[in-house]
Order: C-alpha cells, then structure tokens, then sequence
C-alpha cells in the first residue's frame, strides 16, 4: 500500500491518513533497549482511539522526554489508548537469536497481544515481516506518527523500571543509572565485576569482560 504524508503535517497525520483508506484499528510498535548489553529488550504496541479521542499531551518520541515527562505520558497513554501491550525479550534469548530476530520477535509478539487486534501496523525503521497484516515501516516513525511515539515510550518507561528492580539485585553494575547501555560508567563496573546473569554474551565486550575476569572462553 502507497501512503504518502508530508513529514510537516503533525503527529497523527499517518493514522488519519490511513483511517481515510479504511483501516480503523492502527498499531504503532517500538522496542527499547536494543543498543543495550544488559536487560531485556522491550517492545509496546499500542493503538489511539480516532479523533481528538486518541490525542495524548506531551506525545513524543520517548528519547525526547525527560525521565519525569515519560511516565506523566506513560500514564495517559495507559488512560486513553484503545489497546497496548509490552513484551521482553531476555537476555539469554537475545544471544540465541541475535538481536535483530530478537528485536522482530519482541515486536511480533506485541502486536500480537493487542486486543483489540490491530488491522494495519506502523514499525520504527524497518518492516517486520510474518505480522499477519498490512504493515508500513515509517523512518523515524517514534517522531512522526503517534501510535509508534506512544509504543516507544511504553516500551521505555517498562524497560525502565525493569533495570531498577535488577539494580535492587546487583546494585554493583548501576543499572538504575546506565539501563544496561554501553555507558563508561557501565564499561567500568563491568570490567570490575564480570558479566552478571542480565549481561548479553553476544556483545563484544560482555565476552571480553567475561574472559578478563571469570576466565571463560567466549
């Protein structure tokens, strides 16, 4: 399908836009935590209700909002969406996968716990195939289309919280600060304790961490 929208014509211009071409329930999907080399990579989806309905103030991509803004969205989002869902991949299944199958799998199985289902799905970047419906992968979509905004700050703000219960665990690595990215501060706690059961052994400098410090050939 042919979608053309101007990139000036606002935030839900791509739902509105596809609305007129007879799709009623419009999907955004979006993962966080997929640069990261700790935790688990987060995908949401979510669905806006048409109309003025579906707007939520403060929308934004969630690289955009500070910490406090996220979660003020986070929460309307939750209030006003027609549907959302989050999934994780772990970490161990990351490095079975590789991150990329990881990361189309955390948002195929997002898409697919909405309910209502969707009937047409916009990604961030790149097209994810075998999702069972119309699809269109919109660059930099978290920044110009509403419904994919609203999924990457779910996603976020969950994956958030997950690395600050995993800091309660091994407060040593400071995974409330870092969020299991490859950060000097995380590159250093690292070097000094080992990899930690959330760290991913496809990373290049998990592996070298883990044979500088426990020995293990990876």
């Amino acid at each position: 399908m042919a979608v053309s929208v101007r990139r000036t014509a606002g935030i839900y211009a791509y739902e509105a836009t596809l609305r007129r071409g007879g799709f009623g329930l419009i999907a955004g999907a979006d993962e966080a935590g997929r640069g990261a080399c700790a935790g688990p990579l987060v995908a949401g989806a979510v669905i806006l209700r048409p109309g003025r309905a579906g707007e939520i103030p403060g929308l934004a991509d969630s690289k955009l909002l500070t910490p406090l803004a996220r979660e003020r969205v986070y929460e309307r989002i939750l209030e006003r969406a027609l549907a959302w869902s989050v999934t994780s991949v772990e970490a161990d299944e990351c490095d079975a996968l590789g991150m990329h199958h990881a990361n189309l799998n955390a948002l195929r199985r997002a898409l697919a716990r909405l309910r209502p289902e969707a009937e047409f799905a916009l990604t961030d970047g790149f097209a994810v195939p075998g999702l069972g419906m119309p699809s269109l992968a919109v660059w930099k979509g978290d920044q110009v289309a509403a419904c994919v905004a609203a999924a990457s700050v779910i996603a976020k703000v969950t994956r958030d919280r997950i690395m600050a219960d995993w800091h309660q665990r091994y407060p040593e690595y400071a995974f409330d600060i870092h969020k299991g990215y490859c950060t000097g501060l995380h590159t250093e706690r690292l070097e000094a304790h080992g990899p930690s059961p959330i760290h991913r052994w496809c990373f290049d400098n998990v592996r070298v961490a883990g044979r500088l410090t426990l020995g293990v050939i990876a």
